[in-house]
């Protein structure tokens, strides 16, 4: 079977050992980074987000780090199956492309939202943030299937933040 014939299936490219840790280093840097800019504009997020009008079904504070940590996680081992299966980020260009901006657009959500209070703008954000996980995922279904299905949760956790950040922008037109 060529490679062509094997888009999707578990295909990793063996690589040198300095190669794959560099991916390692620059795709873990990458995803701390988007992660370590969300704690900083989030640092009061607990006390205004205990303060807005929220739907019965909005999540507890507590449940957002401990999720996020989760999906950060399988997003970092996701790209890297990505970056495995094609052996270079110039060879994954585009699947990683994607991946690293819905990355930024992520990472700007936080400070619309907790730190600027932009409710309208910040639903703009999560909304494309949506159709870039999406447009990633499928990208990385073309390539490695698991690391397609890695970003399932991130894809159903952006939808749910999506409809909860329009709920609570609605419901709290002096706040946001």
């Amino acid at each position: 079977m060529t490679p062509r014939h094997m888009t999707g299936a578990l295909r990793i490219t063996r690589q040198a050992p300095a190669g794959q840790w560099r991916a390692v280093l620059v795709i873990a840097l990458a995803v701390g980074f988007t992660a370590f800019a969300g704690a900083a504009a989030s640092i009061d997020a607990r006390e205004f987000y205990a303060q807005l009008a929220k739907p019965a079904w909005a999540p507890s504070a507590k449940v957002f780090g401990p999720a996020w940590t989760v999906l950060y996680l399988l997003m970092g081992i996701s790209a890297w199956l990505v970056w495995r299966a094609r052996g270079s980020f110039q060879a994954a260009a585009v699947p990683l492309g994607l991946f690293f901006v819905q990355l930024l657009v992520n990472g700007l959500w936080t400070w619309l939202f907790f730190r600027w209070q932009l409710g309208a703008v910040a639903l703009l954000d999560v909304a494309l943030l949506w159709m870039l996980v999406l447009a990633t995922l499928s990208h990385f279904w073309a390539v490695q299937r698991l690391a397609a299905w890695l970003l399932l949760p991130y894809l159903l956790w952006t939808g749910f933040a999506t409809a909860l950040t329009a709920a609570v922008w609605q419901l709290n037109p002096a706040l946001l």
